[in-house]
């Protein structure tokens, strides 16, 4: 996925890692990239990734696991 960069990145991220949880990408209890791999991925900082998994999170759709990370709900 090409990041828009005349749009905020990190809906962006949410919404592609969002996308990659409903197409089964992405499993039930699965543990997701870290916020380095989703930077590099997309090519954006990592406390931007690190937004959009707490945005995710906030929704209820991932989890944090303390030391571990996120984890798909």
């Amino acid at each position: 996925m090409e990041i828009n960069r005349a749009e905020p990145h990190w809906p962006q991220v949410a919404a592609e890692v969002r996308r990659r949880v409903e197409n089964g990408t992405y499993r039930a209890g699965e543990r997701l990239p870290g916020t380095v791999a989703l930077a590099a991925e997309f090519n954006v900082s990592q406390s931007t990734a690190s937004r959009a998994l707490a945005s995710l999170r906030a929704e209820g759709l991932v989890y944090v696991v303390s030391g571990r990370g996120y984890y798909v709900a």
